[in-house]
């Protein structure tokens, strides 16, 4: 029988009789994935990175390998199955052109630049090294390439084949996925690459033309499928001709030659960007979950019409702040929250590939590959979150499946700050994803918490549930952060556990259970072992020994009854130390 908690809360009531207990909502998920709406299985490679191509070696390393880059990388491989899905692509793309005979790591500033543009559409050359930097990535990394779409001389044809079957040719430790052709050609007006007339037929005509070049001439002598491309790649389709319907009524995914072309409708979207939006932003305001919903509402539209359309989703360039972060807001905890929320929300949504965009210079990327700033290379706290989705994506081994628990109950101070999610391995629950981003800075010495009462089934009933956070001292703090105990290095990326602890609990006979979650903080509870303690199947069919493995000597965090007990008796020790009660 579970231990009262009376006198905890006595003796809380006389020590600090301004302490208030916390907001809390019941959940339900199904302990069946039969009997739940979920998500189809996740990809391991599911939870990606964008690159923008002109500083590509600042990720990978110029002669150099970048090892702190492919680090990071590596690590995520290891939890999920799979290394993160990397897309090559952004505006540079559309100012590359491929030179077999420029040598150097690194690109350059084209002297006999020719082509329209406000930055012309060859300004920029790259060679061979550039795809031998990119082929440093870990093993198997999928890739997709973006090629330049905005390039109209009258050797067009012949650069994108070269570019293209430089790219198929040279990537041989990393996998090529597909291809981009153009990026955000939804803008080409405004930054020059077309004059009027200009629109979503106009751009369907030019894609299928290079399309099925680049298939005639690289991929089928290749033997590799014609469905390999990405289209529209668009920055925002509203109120443009550029909209997946229209696409379709234009005949995209039409036969040319006898073949179809698209494999993956290709979306970008920013939650905020700065000179677009027309509002302020501010850390509150990312850590609203409730705007992210309102902000994205018409890509939902559009991922559920692509959908119907048979082909797949995919979501390749996607930041919280673009187009380069804002500091003290892109790279907060807070940060690394609304990307935890960002991933699982997309898998409910069935959008099969989600990459965070990245730049050397910018406070919204996952880490800083060099110096910029003043500042040597480090992690931030959105890295964190891109590793809790990793394992939590690798605990099914190719099976976890997402669903949304409905969090209408959680109103007054946590309406839109509170998110739950369930996860699913081999058809069965196996964990729940609990968030409360309401705002709590660093500072601020009593935070709040919310009570989530779980009931994981009746076949679920005595079972043991492992706990693991996603924190630090606040949504404010920029460095700190934990993820399942551990943190990584900024000088060379790998892991260590900092927190040997086992926080360890049994559900009561009923199969429920309830925890107290921080404000500003995230928890994932899973059922029969820590998170990161199982072997992982990699890709190519090794196994991984396991990311946050108990060893004999770890301290264990137990409890017979609901664990928000435990966190409210190590609340009033806390307090009760403080206050010289003992």
């Amino acid at each position: 029988m579970p231990r009262s908690p009376c006198a905890a809360f006595a003796c809380l009531a006389a020590l600090a009789p301004s302490l208030s207990l916390a907001a809390s909502l019941s959940l339900s998920p199904s302990p069946s994935r039969s009997g739940a709406q979920v998500s189809d299985n996740l990809d391991p490679s599911f939870a990606g990175f964008g690159i923008e191509p002109s500083n590509l070696f600042s990720f990978t390393g110029w002669n150099e390998p970048n090892e702190f880059s492919i680090q990071l990388l590596q690590n995520l491989a290891d939890y999920s199955g799979a290394p993160p899905h990397i897309r090559v692509g952004g505006n540079t793309q559309d100012y590359m052109i491929y030179d077999a005979d420029y040598e150097d790591f690194g690109w350059k500033k084209n002297p006999r630049s020719t082509a329209q543009g406000v930055i012309a559409a060859d300004s920029m050359i790259i060679g061979p090294n550039y795809l031998a930097a990119l082929d440093r990535f870990p093993k198997d990394t999928f890739i997709t390439y973006g090629l330049n779409l905005a390039y109209k001389g009258e050797d067009y044809l012949d650069k994108i084949v070269n570019h293209s079957r430089a790219v198929v040719e040279n990537l041989k430790n990393t996998r090529l996925y597909s291809f981009e052709i153009g990026n955000e050609p939804d803008l080409y007006l405004e930054n020059g690459m077309r004059a009027a007339p200009w629109d979503g037929q106009t751009f369907t005509t030019q894609f299928m033309e290079r399309a099925d070049t680049v298939y005639q001439k690289v991929l089928k002598p290749k033997g590799m499928a014609p469905t390999f491309f990405e289209p529209p790649a668009t920055a925002s389709t509203i109120g443009t001709t550029f909209e997946i319907a229209m696409l379709n009524s234009d005949g995209i995914l039409d036969r040319m030659n006898g073949e179809y072309y698209v494999g993956w409708w290709n979306q970008h979207d920013y939650f905020y960007f700065i000179g677009v939006t027309p509002t302020p932003i501010t850390l509150n305001d990312l850590m609203d979950m409730d705007q992210t919903n309102t902000q994205f509402a018409y890509w939902e539209k559009q991922i559920k019409i692509a959908l119907n359309t048979g082909v797949p989703y995919v979501l390749r360039e996607m930041s919280s702040i673009g187009p380069i972060g804002m500091h003290k807001v892109s790279d907060t905890f807070g940060a690394s929250l609304w990307t935890l929320n960002f991933f699982l929300y997309m898998a409910t949504l069935n959008v099969s590939s989600v990459q965070m965009h990245m730049t050397d210079n910018s406070n919204a990327s996952a880490w800083q590959p060099i110096n910029v700033y003043g500042k040597d290379p480090f992690v931030r706290p959105q890295y964190y979150a891109h590793a809790a989705v990793a394992q939590i994506i690798g605990n099914g081994n190719g099976t976890t499946q997402i669903g949304a628990l409905d969090v209408g109950g959680a109103g007054g101070d946590y309406k839109g700050r509170i998110r739950a999610y369930s996860a699913y391995a081999n058809s069965a629950l196996q964990a729940v994803i609990l968030i409360n981003s309401k705002q709590v800075n660093a500072s601020e010495s009593n935070k709040a918490s919310f009570t989530f009462n779980v009931q994981m089934g009746a076949s679920n009933a005595n079972k043991k549930i492992y706990i693991s956070y996603l924190t630090a001292d606040g949504a404010d703090s920029l460095t700190g952060t934990t993820w399942n105990g551990m943190t990584f290095s900024d000088e060379d990326g790998q892991a260590s556990v900092v927190d040997e602890s086992i926080y360890q609990y049994s559900l009561d006979g009923n199969g429920a259970f309830s925890i107290n979650v921080r404000d500003s903080e995230a928890v994932v509870a899973n059922l029969d072992w820590q998170l990161g303690s199982n072997k992982v199947i990699k890709v190519d069919g090794s196994t991984t020994s396991g990311s946050r493995r108990k060893n004999a000597a770890a301290p264990s965090v137990t409890g017979a009854g609901p664990a928000i007990w435990a966190a409210v008796l190590v609340s009033f020790l806390t307090l009760a130390t403080s206050l010289g009660a003992f």
